[in-house]
């Protein structure tokens, strides 16, 4: 990915963190809207582990459920964020197991890290790095998740063959992420601010599906799909008018997935 779209989305991404809640569509950040703008995120309030101080309605699924984590595990959550993921895996690995979160927003980082603090966990560390590039060694984790992060990297193939690198033989990884139906139209494909919105980042399902079978996995299984719907006045505060009436013509279905697979 280029410096120019990196730095585009740790600046999106940071200032979720100073307006003190979910960025929505208005500023370019994958996650919450208003429901009438269409919400990316799914309801984590259920789940054992929640904590709404780490909730920021960044995601598009709920990776935890589909994980297959059990206790014990050494679980890695790319591109953690405020932790929310995470702090649900630790439940589910408990005192025995660790959970580590990787993200290349020091914001984020520095939040997670104030969560962490107030939750006492000693067996949860948090990583400022890339996820292209892991700072985390081979064959160490049990199980990947991620929520509404990988289509925000330009190298996807790159990125699957890391997760493939760290994780354990037999090692799992349950992704939920934005793709396409079929390609983007140019100006939307174009249009890097998107970039932090999780849409032009996005690739056809297929191809998607594809390059994490080239990464070398295994047993790959779309546990949840569902249609996004984007409003035409989002759209409108990046893309000309003909390229919206383009986009509604051309047919392309922006899904979120949740994705699992074996190494």
């Amino acid at each position: 990915m280029s410096n120019s779209i990196k730095e585009i989305i740790k600046e999106t991404y940071t200032r979720t963190l100073d307006q003190d809640g979910g960025c929505g569509y208005e500023s370019g950040c994958c996650g919450t809207g208003s429901p009438d703008a269409g919400n990316f995120a799914e309801d984590y309030s259920q789940l054992a582990g929640y904590i709404p101080e780490a909730d920021y309605g960044l995601g598009c699924g709920l990776p935890t459920e589909s994980a297959l984590m059990r206790a014990g595990d050494t679980v890695l959550d790319l591109g953690s964020g405020a932790g929310n993921d995470v702090f649900v895996a630790r439940k589910t690995v408990g005192d025995k197991g660790r959970v580590i979160g990787i993200d290349m927003t020091t914001a984020m980082i520095e939040k997670a890290n104030s969560n962490k603090a107030k939750l006492g966990y000693k067996n949860v560390e948090f990583i400022l790095g890339d996820i292209e590039e892991m700072p985390v060694a081979s064959d160490e984790i049990d199980v990947v998740i991620s929520n509404c992060v990988l289509n925000l990297v330009n190298d996807k193939a790159k990125t699957y063959k890391e997760i493939h690198r760290v994780l354990k033989p037999q090692g799992r990884f349950s992704i939920s992420d934005i793709v396409v139906s079929r390609p983007l139209t140019k100006e939307i494909a174009a249009a890097v601010a998107l970039y932090a919105g999780c849409i032009s980042g996005a690739m056809v399902k297929e191809n998607y599906l594809e390059t994490i079978r080239q990464a070398g996995f295994k047993d790959i299984h779309i546990a949840k799909e569902k249609s996004i719907s984007l409003p035409d006045d989002f759209l409108l505060n990046h893309l000309s008018k003909d390229a919206l009436i383009e986009f509604r013509e051309s047919g392309v279905q922006v899904l979120s997935v949740t994705i699992t697979g074996t190494k």
